[in-house]
């Protein structure tokens, strides 16, 4: 009797530990998620405090480069050193450049501790999708996917909210140093309730392959960062830097081909499902994140809404992802097929992209919130499948360097979603406001088509009028790119094959039944 107590209860502790594991990874994902989002509204407060206007864009350029470029390099230290030790690593680093950056005294100090945020920041995301993948088999994994939504949507609606309330009350420090104490109960849980093989690789460090996607990914980010904004397309530093990016990356994949333990081993891009998740996850973070910064903008500008609750109008749209990633992840852990989520995904994104390009200055709320949640409803299929079927395409050793290359592409999407149609709207705006608002209607956005609140209520009616319809052709504009870009994900999800997810299903053998992490990490 006692015997056939202990055969029924072991499974459920093994479940609550891998719940209280998902628990605490959930909130360092939640971390990562929420921090520019939260610096983002408290920077006003920044810059009044510690001055450097000029070096303002730095603070998230920093952050942005140093998280681009470390997230490949920790995937691979966890396959070569364990998962564990090494996503500790990374929480730690990003605590320690929270609590710095909350200490610092001027602009360069910040943005010298920012970046050492950001390298610890690189080892976050990647970490928890790598130990999520060696903890439940794929075939399982789709029931999490809901709550791996449920956080993006939460920090995205949540942060500028909390950002403000933290800064208005605390002051502009506690945006960073709010990350300690969750940071230690993420750690603390970890190191209690995770339980992964030690490994050793006896192989060396890549450091010349870490050297060169560290120079290109640099190359890259500062390029679509810059790009249009600091220096204009043309310019001599944009192409010596496009010049820099293309030799280090091309001597990067040369290098791979030779190194006895690559960063990014070039086998895993064998496999066809692993090369088409990432087109699509690139193409997913290059309309997502462009979404995001022009539909607030197109609310408060056009529609007058209050730019406060500027999380909250994304709902629709946030809601509606969480709802599809929830239904997903079941239909997938049940049947085991997922082919028609890329295919469906990628359908609607397309659709609702469309639909944002036909918003004009009459367009209600009502109507601008359904085409959003058609957007959702497509993000929905693919913010967590990409992961899953990448994850489902590589080895157990390969695991991190999947999750991160996975998580790498998704990056540079949104880099180059965000300064692309960032340029087209730039573009538009500046355009429709010289031709309808005059010499007055230039000279207000010369300095930037991205006019605040204050800006707005200042302007002459005729001028806030222009800059409406103004704002309208450039999200027009934006919208209408990202749909026809996001064909490209449709016509690689259409060729996606459909390979049986590895692990445990409803009916699965015993030696399925054998949990993943202790067969490698």
């Amino acid at each position: 009797m006692a015997d056939t107590q202990t055969v029924e209860t072991e499974p459920d502790k093994k479940q609550r530990s891998v719940r209280v594991v998902l628990l605490a990874l959930m909130i360092t994902m939640m971390l990562a998620m929420l921090d520019n989002m939260i610096v983002g509204t408290a920077m006003p407060t920044i810059v009044g405090e510690l001055g450097g206007l000029e070096h303002l864009s730095w603070v998230v350029t920093a952050y942005t480069l140093a998280t681009a470029a470390a997230t490949p390099l920790w995937g691979k230290l966890g396959d070569m050193y364990g998962r564990k030790g090494v996503f500790m690593s990374s929480i730690v680093l990003f605590l320690i450049g929270s609590a710095l950056s909350g200490m610092a005294q001027d602009m360069g100090q910040l943005i010298g501790f920012r970046a050492v945020q950001g390298l610890g920041a690189g080892g976050l995301m990647v970490g928890v999708m790598a130990i999520i993948g060696d903890l439940i088999p794929p075939r399982e994994r789709g029931k999490y996917q809901g709550m791996m939504a449920g956080v993006m949507a939460l920090a995205m609606i949540g942060g500028p909210l909390v950002g403000g309330t933290i800064t208005d009350n605390w002051g502009w420090r506690w945006s960073f140093y709010i990350n300690l104490p969750l940071g230690v109960v993420s750690l603390g849980l970890i190191s209690a309730v995770l339980h992964l093989p030690k490994k050793r690789a006896q192989a060396r460090i890549d450091y010349l392959g870490a050297a060169l996607l560290t120079v290109g990914i640099t190359s890259i980010v500062l390029v679509t960062t810059w790009g249009g904004t600091e220096y204009a397309w043309t310019s001599a530093r944009i192409m010596e830097l496009i010049g820099i990016g293309v030799a280090a990356l091309v001597g990067f994949v040369f290098w791979q081909t030779k190194a006895t333990e690559p960063v990014v081993p070039l086998h895993i891009f064998r496999s066809r499902n692993f090369t088409l998740m990432s087109i699509i996850g690139f193409i997913t973070g290059f309309v997502m994140f462009g979404a995001t910064l022009f539909l607030p903008l197109y609310q408060q500008s056009v529609q007058g809404a209050s730019a406060t609750n500027s999380g909250l109008l994304l709902l629709p749209m946030l809601g509606a992802m969480l709802v599809t990633s929830m239904v997903a992840g079941r239909i997938t852990t049940n049947s085991g097929r997922y082919y028609v989520f890329p295919v469906l995904g990628s359908a609607l994104m397309i659709v609702g992209l469309y639909l944002l390009s036909t918003m004009d200055t009459g367009t209600s709320r009502l109507t601008s919130g359904v085409f959003m949640a058609v957007v959702g409803l497509g993000m929905g299929c693919l913010m967590q499948i990409t992961m899953l079927v990448a994850q489902n395409s590589v080895e157990m050793k390969d695991m991190g360097v999947a999750s991160s290359s996975t998580t790498l592409f998704r990056t540079l999407g949104s880099s180059f979603g965000v300064a692309i149609m960032g340029a087209l709207f730039n573009h538009r705006v500046q355009d429709v406001m010289a031709e309808r608002g005059g010499a007055l209607g230039s000279k207000v956005t010369e300095q930037s088509a991205q006019l605040d609140a204050k800006s707005l209520e200042k302007l002459p009616d005729a001028v806030r009028e222009a800059y409406q319809v103004a704002v309208s052709a450039g999200t027009h504009s934006a919208f209408l790119l990202g749909s026809v870009v996001a064909v490209v994900a449709l016509v690689a999800a259409v060729f996606v094959k459909e390979v049986p997810l590895k692990g445990a299903g409803p009916q699965k053998s015993a030696d399925d039944a054998a949990p993943a992490p202790l067969v490698e990490v």
